[in-house]
């Protein structure tokens, strides 16, 4: 029988999935980046904070491909050389790993995670949950808008700050039911590449009660990045940190 979705243990991590988060592809470092790596390393602690028997890396990709052992993503595509395994060693003829997850390894790889992973798309997220009995960390990957400023990816469009607002609200509230509600095609016009994996995470936890932190709310490229993390359902003894606030 498979696990009740309503008392697992969960702790999730919202980051954002620029490239400038890979060494590789910064180069130089940045303030803005080592603020966002500082950030998100806090919020991927709390995951495993919770020990988790598996963490599901959520980000934007093809539905029905299960990222593991042996895939990596390929940085030249990104301008830059190597690759970035999503556990393990590369093996010829893995899957080429979407940027959400190739950030998402490097996130887990830099926290010292050598636990079990596990990479799927938004729309493979609860089928993925649903066999699983917890506890369970999810570290969401994506962006928000990028239309945030003349000097944006994409042209600024006035709707976008608003956008990305609503998400910051909702993930430091911890109410999955307005993640759950995000208007897609919107955040597909405002170039919000995260706006599935909040859907997602949020369509999968509605109902679910929330203790939640919003680490960093910014733009600096005119894209927003929002970084969180959420704890669902009662504490156990013995887990450290602010989870026990």
């Amino acid at each position: 029988m498979s696990p009740d979705p309503s008392s697992t243990l969960v702790a999730v991590a919202f980051c954002p999935s620029p490239p400038l988060l890979l060494p590789p592809v910064e180069g130089a470092p940045g303030p803005e980046t080592d603020q966002l790596r500082v950030a998100c390393g806090e919020a991927v602690q709390t995951v495993l904070g919770l020990r988790p028997d598996v963490v599901l890396v959520v980000g934007d990709g093809p539905s029905g491909v299960r990222y593991g052992a042996g895939d990596a993503a390929d940085l030249a595509l990104f301008g830059a050389a190597g690759t970035v395994p999503f556990a393990g060693r590369v093996r010829p003829g893995g899957h080429p790993l979407p940027l959400p997850h190739a950030v998402g390894a490097w996130l887990l790889d830099q926290a010292g995670h050598d636990g079990t992973r596990l990479g799927v798309a938004p729309d493979d997220l609860v089928d993925a949950l649903a066999g699983l009995p917890g506890p369970v960390g999810i570290l969401a990957v994506g962006d928000g808008s990028a239309r945030r400023t003349p000097k944006a990816p994409g042209a600024l469009d006035p709707a976008a700050e608003p956008f990305d607002a609503a998400v910051a609200a909702a993930l430091r509230d911890g109410d999955p039911a307005a993640l759950a509600g995000l208007d897609a095609a919107e955040g597909e016009r405002l170039l919000a590449a995260g706006t599935p994996t909040w859907r997602a995470v949020g369509q999968a936890l509605t109902g679910r009660a929330v203790t939640a932190r919003l680490l960093l709310d910014t733009a600096p490229h005119g894209v927003g990045y929002l970084v969180a993390d959420w704890l669902l359902a009662e504490v156990p003894d013995g887990v450290p940190g602010w989870l026990q606030r």
